[in-house]
């Protein structure tokens, strides 16, 4: 687990898991949680039952199939049963019910979780560039009834600014929505180096969204943690937060 000394409502649970403490083998050694990139099912599933008894979770977290997309899932009327057979399509989750657990799964791309100052809602997003650009983190703040300024953001492990090199295609499409983005990006021959956590603070400054830790973590450079543009063939990692009552 990635170790944080960040505030967070008492009410609130967060985790953010590194690659460490599961049973999967090479190259998906060990906690690799996610079923779609090749690893051997029933040792995923033994990963993601070590998870849920080392967080003690009284329920699944509800896995997502993400797409790069911008669309939220509302857990409060999900039939969990549902979901765990056929698993919903969306790039973020939110929910107000005690025990229904929001989680993504990343290998770069950038995770955050939301929650509110009174710990009675909170939200899991999936950030890769395209979702980032499209909105899909203002998408998941707007389904929280409480004032932005009283949301908080915790920012996961993601490529870094260093490893994140991006053509001319990317720099425009959040320049043209946001101009500020461009100093998020710095020249490296005919490429840039993109921030995508410096983008993602700039979307959650503008929506308001000032309370905002983040891990700092590359997950390019770091070998505790699963990276896709390093390896191509690896693992993921999961996020999660959830209302304990």
């Amino acid at each position: 687990m990635f170790n944080h000394d960040w505030p967070v409502p008492a009410n609130v649970g967060i985790a953010m898991t590194n690659r460490h403490g599961g049973v999967s083998m090479h190259p998906y050694g060990s906690l690799n949680l996610g079923l779609h990139v090749g690893d051997a099912p029933e040792l995923v599933m033994a990963n993601r039952e070590l998870l849920c008894k080392q967080l003690a979770l009284t329920t699944e977290p509800v896995w997502l199939e993400q797409v790069h997309g911008t669309h939220v899932l509302n857990l409060d009327s999900l039939n969990l049963v549902n979901a765990a057979l056929d698993t919903p399509i969306a790039d973020a989750s939110y929910s107000r019910t005690a025990g229904r657990v929001c989680t993504v799964m990343t290998a770069d791309c950038l995770p955050v979780l939301l929650c509110n100052h009174a710990g009675t809602e909170v939200a899991a997003v999936h950030a890769g560039w395209r979702g980032l650009c499209d909105g899909v983190i203002e998408a998941a703040a707007v389904q929280f009834s409480s004032p932005m300024g009283e949301l908080i953001a915790y920012l996961g492990p993601a490529i870094g600014p260093q490893k994140f090199e991006v053509g001319d295609e990317v720099k425009h499409a959040f320049c043209a929505l946001h101009p500020l983005a461009v100093a998020c990006f710095i020249p490296s021959g005919n490429k840039f180096l993109a921030d995508i956590i410096g983008l993602a603070k700039l979307r959650l400054s503008l929506l308001g969204i000032t309370h905002i830790y983040s891990a700092d973590i590359c997950t390019v450079s770091s070998p505790d943690y699963f990276s896709y543009r390093r390896d191509r063939v690896t693992g993921r990692m999961a996020s999660l937060i959830w209302l304990k009552s």
